[in-house]
């Protein structure tokens, strides 16, 4: 008689710690519907932190900069940039960067921390509510940022993001009470979050492919590249990830490039990558496909 052998597969933990923040964030940011917490002072903290630690911070900071090297920036302007990233509580920018690599390197596979394959709520944020050695063991993470994570104060922003995020906490309510607290901190935390999420899930789901790529489901999704700052171009962006602009074409719009554009004009951002679009039609369907290439625009 021959035995069965079965498979084992990849042991997850619940992480009560991370669903327990994840819920404590949510909460707080529903006070924003009770008038004791409004002010159209908070609003405008809120809409200009969410693109300060969401565009500048996550996209063109901890994205498009320090994990996939798209351009260079003064040492002084990256710490700031990343700072800022930092401040959207998606990690400190070793975690983040280490993931993000790791989702590259087997995007929709058993190697990917968010396969979509998986579903649209895993990806969306499930993903994070388990720790998996894979995916979480220090020692990984620091071999996927091996090219940064010496750096000290990256290592102490990984370190202390959320006391950080405290601390800034407590500058907001001495300048504006807990108006500027609840739409400064609990809100605009959730909503980057979301709109950070939505480039894992739904743009893997919904929209087009302008490049096509062999088991991967990344997509180009309209509304995504509009919340999530240019990431919505998500297809353009898993084919050509070192390229500093993602959209490709020109409806895409892309703020965070907008962003780029404007330290390349001060002379801040330089040896920026950008991926270039070839058309061609195919023989067989008639039909248009892309191709494209990176070149290197001088600053």
């Amino acid at each position: 008689m021959t035995a069965a052998i079965k498979e084992i597969g990849p042991t997850y933990t619940f992480n009560k710690g991370t669903a327990g923040f994840f819920i404590f964030l949510h909460v707080g940011a529903l006070l924003a519907l009770f008038p004791f917490a409004f002010s159209w002072s908070a609003v405008a903290v809120f809409f200009f932190l969410h693109w300060l630690t969401a565009s500048i911070g996550i996209c063109l900071g901890f994205h498009r900069y320090l994990t996939h090297r798209g351009f260079k920036l003064p040492k002084l302007i990256a710490y700031f940039v990343v700072f800022c990233g930092a401040l959207a509580c998606e990690n400190g920018p070793i975690k983040w960067v280490a993931q993000h690599r790791m989702h590259h390197a087997g995007s929709d596979t058993e190697r990917d921390p968010h396969s979509a394959k998986k579903g649209f709520w895993w990806a969306h944020f499930n993903w994070m509510l388990y720790t998996l050695p894979e995916f979480d063991d220090r020692e990984i993470l620091i071999n996927y940022s091996k090219d940064f994570s010496n750096d000290k104060f990256y290592r102490f922003l990984d370190d202390h993001f959320v006391k950080i995020q405290v601390a800034f906490g407590f500058i907001l309510f001495a300048i504006g009470g807990i108006p500027w607290v609840v739409w400064g901190v609990f809100l605009r935390i959730v909503m980057v979050y979301h709109s950070t999420w939505f480039v894992n899930s739904a743009a893997h789901y919904f929209g087009y492919k302008t490049i096509a790529l062999k088991d991967d489901l990344s997509t180009n999704c309209w509304w995504v590249g509009i919340i999530a700052y240019g990431e919505g171009w998500h297809n353009n962006h898993h084919a050509f990830p070192k390229s500093a602009k993602h959209g490709l074409r020109f409806w895409e719009i892309d703020m965070t490039w907008m962003a780029i554009c404007v330290l390349r004009f001060l002379g801040l951002a330089k040896d920026i990558k950008v991926a270039k679009l070839k058309s061609q039609t195919c023989e067989t369907t008639s039909q248009k496909i892309f191709t494209g290439e990176i070149v290197e625009q001088a600053a």
